[in-house]
């Protein structure tokens, strides 16, 4: 059938390359092959107990209804005090806005501020679905280059540099899906002073701020002065501080006007999020945080774990991670050698060749503006991180 009839944001849409990903690994697994999956970032954990009895009792209690559109007074209180404390800037109920997942939070924060030939700057190595959110909502992506020495942070100078006067807003990632880095405190002051020279916005993905490890620190752009505050949306969620992926909640907290704006596009999309989960999301941020304590202790082991592998594998070169749970080695080292049977020139050449002849499945950097480098998630046992880069150093070597 001809595909005539569908718009052209779908046509020029490119699928995800994570999810792709994860659907061949699924059909290998399916087909009674030994995957190993590095593929999805999401918590190897089950939610906590006391989350998923919040959320049986919601339901005994009748909870089965419409809420308000931008979630329960409960659960705005929840998020508004969660926001204050993990940004050191007040957040109040009003500037608070639930959706059904930190996604979905994204989209609607550049459909409320990105008007058709708006610029919006996104940092590479970037999460996969910025830039096809940015075009979907009919702005433009403008990809700014990092550099490993500085651990993937933007350089001020190189920000300033691609800001023109179509520029709209900076995407901040930090801690950083792909990388695994966090943005130092002090380029963040450096990038806020620059959005109030220019008079820019900035949103800024918070997702992973509870997963931090070592001596590492993460500050929240909208605390470095008055306008950041002003020129902030931050969003977050529950998926990957709780293990909740499934569950699809996330926020906003943002200047009053905008949050307002952003309940309103969400009244005209999908009305509420998820009641239960609304429930559930509530006994998650006002609970005890044992829980998180603990996942992110294992995370931080394995991070080391993958670490030391890696960095073991002929070719690859690998920056240990300060936050989240993604290793992003450098594999350029391999380019132009014969593995498994094919010459590998691209991140994609390796990957293919991985799934096919070791059933071990990553990401190419390809999917995030990263051309020299693979994404492994280490959200998986450490068996399996330990039997999937066995197998990859045996790729490399020729002893599969």
């Amino acid at each position: 059938m001809s595909s005539d009839f569908l718009s052209r944001r779908v046509l020029e849409l490119e699928p995800s390359a994570t999810m792709a990903m994860n659907a061949k690994a699924k059909q290998l697994a399916a087909e009674g092959k030994s995957v190993i999956s590095f593929s999805v970032g999401e918590p190897d954990f089950n939610t906590p107990q006391h989350i998923c009895d919040a959320a049986k009792a919601a339901i005994d209690a009748g909870m089965h209804g419409y809420t308000a559109v931008g979630g329960t007074p409960e659960l705005k209180k929840a998020v508004a005090t969660a926001l204050t404390r993990d940004t050191g800037v007040e957040y109040k109920p009003d500037q608070v806005v639930a959706s059904p997942g930190g996604k979905y939070s994204l989209y609607l924060i550049l459909m409320a501020l990105i008007n058709p030939g708006d610029e919006v700057i996104i940092p590479a190595p970037y999460w996969v679905s910025y830039p096809e959110m940015v075009r979907l909502v009919g702005g433009v992506p403008v990809i700014v280059n990092t550099n490993e020495e500085d651990l993937f942070a933007v350089r001020p100078e190189a920000l300033e540099a691609a800001i023109t006067p179509k520029t709209k807003a900076i995407i901040l990632n930090s801690p950083s899906n792909p990388t695994g880095q966090i943005v130092p405190p002090e380029v963040i002051g450096e990038i806020g002073r620059i959005m109030e020279k220019k008079g820019i916005w900035c949103i800024s993905d918070e997702i992973y701020n509870h997963l931090i490890f070592g001596d590492a620190q993460h500050k929240s752009i909208a605390s470095v002065s008055d306008y950041c505050r002003d020129h902030t949306v931050v969003a977050n969620g529950c998926s990957k501080t709780y293990a909740m992926t499934g569950w699809r909640l996330g926020w906003i907290g943002a200047p009053k006007a905008v949050a307002k704006a952003i309940e309103d596009l969400q009244g005209q999309t999908c009305s509420n999020p998820c009641t239960i989960a609304q429930a559930a999301a509530v006994a998650a941020i006002n609970g005890p945080q044992d829980s998180v304590k603990k996942m992110a202790s294992q995370f931080d082991r394995r991070r080391g774990i993958i670490y030391d592998l890696l960095n073991g594998i002929e070719g690859f070169s690998f920056l240990m991670p300060q936050g989240a749970f993604y290793a992003l080695p450098n594999i350029s080292g391999v380019f132009g050698k014969t593995i498994g049977g094919v010459t590998v020139t691209s991140p994609l050449d390796f990957c293919t060749v991985a799934l096919e002849k070791a059933q071990v499945a990553m990401i190419p950097g390809e999917a995030f503006g990263a051309p020299n480098h693979i994404r492994l998630s280490y959200a998986t046992s450490e068996e399996n991180i330990k039997e999937g880069c066995r197998r990859l150093k045996a790729l490399v070597e020729g002893t599969l």
